[in-house]
């Protein structure tokens, strides 16, 4: 019966490495696809340049507009789910800790609002600005980003707020806090490093998707400097190039991919390094 149990102790254990590093080796492979095809395209004209004159026709030129735009979408989305997500979520935890009943069935429309498609929150947005007469816009595709991302700002927070003893949470209260100074000075501080792994995966669905800004950021070469101005982004310019006849604008399409895989990667690195200097053992 032992050596039964040990047989699938190390069957279990094993299947269980081999999915891991399945999933880093996919991971690299990725990787390693989008720099082979794209990094002989790669050039700093790309980054610093706005597209001229029959550049996705193999002209001269550079992705600087989707660059900027998907930054200023990304930035301005999460921003918006993070005024919504956190206090959302210490609500959920320190105010409705008592209504488990009230919890799950919060958490289940987050969990369903997580899961529609991107596309359906596009369709959404467009239905908004054609309600309320707005163009595709930036203003536009921060929104419906932010729409996207708030259930992933919510739930990631929530996820780790639920792991915090409650006897702190108790303990709190019978100093005399308040539920609202025992949210902010107790509960967000402990669970601070979840948040920022939050803020990380947001920030990178926001930035990576293409079909919630589809019909609501448009596309423009030109760097927005309002937010009523249309805005292109790297996944739109990656779609857009990927859809040429000519070699050249598809391999500039990878190229497109390295940058936003590098930007992706730096705020990961980024976030993973906030999220250790301030973790609960370091704050006071």
């Amino acid at each position: 019966m032992k050596r039964i149990k040990r047989v699938e102790e190390k069957f279990y254990i094993g299947l269980s490495a081999l999915m891991t590093y399945s999933l880093i080796a996919v991971l690299a492979f990725i990787i390693l696809v989008i720099f082979v095809k794209g990094f002989g395209a790669l050039s700093w004209d790309m980054v610093v340049k706005v597209p001229k004159g029959g550049y996705y026709y193999g002209g001269e030129g550079g992705v600087l507009n989707a660059i900027a735009g998907s930054l200023y979408i990304a930035l301005g989305a999460t921003l918006i789910a993070i005024v919504i997500g956190m206090p959302a979520a210490l609500y959920l935890n320190v105010h409705l800790i008592r209504y488990r009943r009230t919890q799950n069935t919060i958490r289940y429309f987050l969990d369903a609002l997580w899961g529609i498609p991107s596309i359906v929150y596009g369709a959404f947005g467009f239905t908004l600005m054609l309600f309320f007469g707005m163009n595709a816009s930036l203003l536009a595709g921060i929104i419906t980003v932010a729409l996207l991302i708030s259930p992933i700002m919510v739930r990631t927070f929530d996820e780790v707020l639920s792991t915090i003893p409650k006897g702190l949470h108790e303990a709190s209260l019978a100093l005399g806090s308040t539920r609202s100074e025992t949210a902010f000075r107790i509960i967000f501080k402990q669970g601070f490093s979840g948040f920022i792994t939050a803020i990380l995966l947001s920030f990178g669905r926001g930035i990576g998707d293409a079909a919630s800004v589809l019909f609501t950021a448009g596309y423009t070469d030109n760097i927005p400097v309002n937010l009523d101005e249309p805005a292109a982004t790297l996944p739109l310019a990656i779609f857009f190039q990927l859809g040429s006849p000519i070699p050249e604008v598809r391999d500039r399409a990878y190229a497109s991919a390295i940058i936003l895989t590098v930007i992706i990667l730096s705020i990961s690195l980024g976030a993973r390094f906030l999220s250790k200097r301030y973790s609960k053992t370091n704050l006071k």
